[in-house]
């Protein structure tokens, strides 16, 4: 979505602020394909009209480990045209120059909902050709200098992205992949890293699909299992079950005691989220628990041991867990992953 902010750090390698030279549509060349997978046509910064940055784009001299998959949270338009895509791609950019306040678009790249690829912040498809640096984003804030972000136009909360657009995200997620050497099990959502919907529920339930079909494109074939990996589960009001119970025990935790720990997302949770939110300074402050929020409770230091222990339960199917072999973030995320996706 068009929201966070930039990394903190960025470190300038060069001053030139570069565009695509011919100024319009630039297709895959011989160099940039090998076998099944080529770039999707593209059409670069110049081609759709962009403003120059305010200053010059930062890039980092190493690849990037991840792609990170967005949604713009903006009307699912009829209008599939070329004009369309490129009127959506310099709204963008006004938005995050003249009300962010950021250099340029946040995202590196962004598809249309009738399937038109274009570079979103300057210098990124030059830099994706040569494939040995990264130009940093403003898409996830803590995620800007290891992954490229790919904004997708619509709001798939409830509905699927139109299959241009999802035929021209699996070309260039494989395209991005080839370039870097990046596992198609890398391919995560927004919320993966961030209490936010992004990039919608329908939308995050179709990943692994993603997943799935990029690695056939690059010829190595994934696992259900490896497409499905472990993710934080997002809560919200309408959330129930042991992620939920869990989530209250580790609030309770941390000095929330008022939370109780039903397994059903109450106001009182939300407001005790907020409050942790606010306390710890995180990106959003609106209540949700995913991919910010949970490491932070998981691994909070001075929590109440027993009320960690309580989570850890909520979410261990058949057996009493003792306090002194807690497990570690990653493996947190592996057991609440699997908890939400149980009835």
């Amino acid at each position: 979505m068009w929201g966070p902010g930039p990394s903190r750090r960025s470190v300038l390698l060069g001053g030139l602020v570069l565009t695509g030279a011919a100024g319009g549509l630039v297709r895959p060349s011989q160099a940039w394909a090998s076998g099944s997978v080529a770039a999707p046509p593209i059409i670069d910064c110049a081609g759709w009209g962009a403003r120059p940055p305010t200053r010059a784009v930062p890039v980092w001299n190493h690849r990037p480990v991840r792609i990170i998959v967005h949604h713009t949270a903006t009307a699912n338009v009829g209008d599939l045209s070329r004009g369309a895509a490129e009127a959506v791609a310099r709204l963008i950019q006004n938005f995050h120059v003249d009300r962010r306040g950021w250099i340029d678009t946040g995202q590196n790249f962004t598809i249309s909902r009738g399937g038109h690829v274009l570079e979103g912040r300057h210098r990124s498809l030059e830099v994706l050709r040569a494939g040995d640096r990264h130009v940093e984003g403003a898409h996830c804030t803590g995620q800007n200098v290891s992954a490229v972000g790919i904004e997708n136009e619509g709001t798939y909360t409830a509905l699927a992205p139109p299959e241009r657009l999802w035929d021209r995200l699996r070309a260039m997620c494989a395209y991005v992949c080839r370039q870097y050497g990046i596992a198609p099990t890398e391919i995560v959502g927004h919320r993966d890293f961030k209490d936010t919907l992004c990039p919608g529920d329908a939308f995050y339930a179709m990943l692994p699909r993603l997943r799935t079909e990029v690695a056939d494109l690059l010829g190595t074939p994934l696992s259900d299992r490896a497409a499905r990996r472990a993710s934080w589960p997002l809560l919200r009001p309408d959330s129930a079950g042991p992620a939920v119970e869990a989530a209250q025990h580790l609030l309770r935790a941390v000095g929330f005691v008022d939370v109780e720990a039903t397994g059903r997302f109450d106001e009182r949770t939300g407001a005790a989220v907020r409050r942790y939110q606010q306390a710890n300074r995180t990106e959003e402050v609106n209540g949700l628990v995913g991919g910010e929020t949970w490491p932070l409770l998981v691994s909070a230091h001075d929590a109440d041991q027993q009320e960690v222990a309580l989570a850890l339960r909520a979410i261990t199917p058949g057996g009493a867990v003792r306090a002194s072999a807690l497990p570690g973030v990653d493996e947190w995320k592996r057991l609440l992953s699997a908890a939400a996706q149980r009835p």
